[in-house]
C-alpha cells in the first residue's frame, strides 16, 4: 500500500478540527490503517474530539488480539466513544465535543470500513463510487429522494450530523466492505473537501494525477478555491501496490 493524508484549515475557520492517519504497516493485528475525524464543539473542543478519538482508536488496535478486521474497528470505535464521553464529562468547557470518524483497512485484496458521521469513503476505479453513507439530516433527505446531493451541497442545515461518536452512550457504527483491483484509489474524506468539490470534479483530479502527495494538494486546492468554508481532510491510498511507501 502507498498512502498519504494531508489536512487544511481552509478560508473561513481559524481552528482545524480536522484529524487525519495513515499508517502502511501494521497496527496491531491489522496490516495498515486509515482515518479521518471532523471534529464538532466550541473553543478546543472540536480539535480534541478528532485527535483524542483517532489516538484512541490507534491505541486500541495496537493491543488488540481481535483477527477480524471488522470486530477491531467495532471495538476500537467503540472506545473512542466511551472515552470521548469520559473526558467531555471532567472539563466544562468540553460539553457536547464529538467527532466523525471514517475508518479502513485492506487485508490482502479486501477492503473494510467503519463509519460514523458524514465524512466520506470514496472507491475511485473506472468512475468514483462513495462507499460510506453520510449519517446527516440532509443525507437521510437525499436518501428519501427529498433532496438532490446537489441541494444537498447547498442545503443550509448540511453541517447537521444525526450520528458522531461522542454523541451518546449508544453508538451506531456502519460497516462496508468491498473487494478492490489493482489501480484502484481510495480517499477518506471530511466535508469540508465533499461540500466543496463535486464527486466528478473529485474524481477528474485523482485521475489527471500520479503522486499521492500532489493529488492530496490539489483537492485541498480546488476546496479552498471553491469558497473553503470548513477544515479539509484527506487521505488518499492505493492498495494494492505490492509496495510499501508511505508519504
Amino acid at each position: 500500500m502507498r498512502s498519504c493524508c494531508v489536512t487544511d484549515v481552509g478560508q473561513k475557520r481559524t481552528t482545524n478540527q480536522d484529524f487525519v492517519f495513515a499508517s502502511d504497516t501494521p497496527v496491531g493485528p491489522l496490516p495498515n490503517l486509515l482515518i479521518v475525524a471532523d471534529g464538532m464543539g466550541g473553543h478546543q473542543a472540536g480539535d480534541m474530539a478528532s485527535r483524542y478519538a483517532a489516538e484512541v482508536i490507534v491505541s486500541h488496535i495496537k493491543r488488540s488480539r481481535e483477527r477480524n478486521p471488522i470486530r477491531v474497528l467495532r471495538s476500537a470505535i467503540e472506545t473512542a466513544n466511551e472515552r470521548v464521553l469520559e473526558k467531555a464529562a471532567e472539563d466544562e468547557e468540553l460539553s457536547g465535543m464529538g467527532t466523525t470518524v471514517v475508518a479502513a483497512t485492506v487485508v490482502e485484496n479486501y477492503l473494510y470500513v467503519a463509519n460514523v458521521g458524514d465524512s466520506r469513503l470514496y472507491l475511485i476505479r473506472d468512475h468514483i463510487r462513495q462507499i460510506t453513507r453520510d449519517h446527516s439530516l440532509v443525507g437521510e433527505m437525499v436518501r428519501a429522494g427529498e433532496l438532490s446531493p446537489e441541494q444537498a451541497r447547498n442545503h443550509p442545515n448540511k453541517n447537521i450530523i444525526t450520528r458522531a461518536v461522542g454523541a451518546g452512550q449508544k453508538l451506531e457504527i456502519d460497516f462496508f466492505d468491498e473487494d478492490l483491483r489493482k489501480g484502484d484509489i481510495l480517499l477518506l474524506c471530511s466535508d469540508g473537501l465533499s461540500n466543496m468539490v463535486e464527486d466528478e470534479e473529485i474524481e477528474k483530479i485523482i485521475k489527471s494525477g500520479r503522486e499521492l502527495p500532489k493529488i492530496a494538494m490539489n483537492l485541498i486546492e480546488r476546496a479552498n478555491r471553491n469558497g473553503g468554508k470548513d477544515n479539509i481532510a484527506v487521505v488518499l491510498a492505493q492498495p494494492l501496490t505490492g509496495e510499501v511507501e508511505q508519504c
